[in-house]
């Protein structure tokens, strides 16, 4: 029942993915957000009697300190006692939702994205020369583009059989050149 309400909830919201029909993962805060997180909810056999296993460990959280993930975990287990005996996914999503800014107050992003550009501008910096190469060659004049643009369609792809070969006109041209 609760599976079912989950899915229809949640249905074409990116943030929601189910795992399997009993682990749920739900990222709080938008993509690129540095104070976004992951929760992930496994119910148990005897769930919703007894509290849901409630993980932090997705690489998605690598930037977050440990000591922030567990003051998030406790504040969830808190919402879980009082829940105990309802289906309670849902209510934990959404508490994590409306208590974000609480639960990331203590999360210094700053330190962890510094370090991330660091590797990523090093790592560019290595490909840089391959990668102009490569741009050099994708040049295309406004006329070629124009040209390109007139024989695709709405998708970029050209039609099919644009190279196909007309059987019939070569047909008719080799036997005028044979007479």
């Amino acid at each position: 029942m609760e599976l079912e309400a989950l899915r229809s909830i949640y249905e074409g919201d990116e943030s929601f993915r189910e795992l399997s029909p009993v682990s749920f993962q739900y990222r709080i805060g938008e993509n690129g957000d540095p104070k976004a997180f992951l929760i992930e909810i496994s119910w148990t056999e005897t769930y919703p009697q007894t509290p849901p296993i409630i993980s932090m460990n997705a690489f998605f959280n690598n930037t977050i300190s440990s000591a922030v993930k567990q003051s998030i975990l406790a504040k969830l287990q808190e919402a879980v006692e009082v829940n105990l005996g309802t289906a309670m996914t849902y209510t934990l999503f959404e508490y994590a939702k409306d208590n974000k800014e609480q639960f990331m107050e203590n999360h210094n992003p700053v330190n962890s994205t510094t370090s991330i550009s660091n590797i990523i501008s090093v790592e560019t910096s290595n490909t840089a020369p391959s990668s102009k190469k490569k741009d050099k060659k994708e040049q295309l004049s406004k006329a070629q583009k124009r040209k390109l643009a007139d024989k695709t369609d709405h998708k970029g792809e050209l039609p099919r059989g644009w190279n196909w070969v007309d059987v019939v006109k070569l047909s008719k041209t080799g036997s005028k050149d044979d007479e």
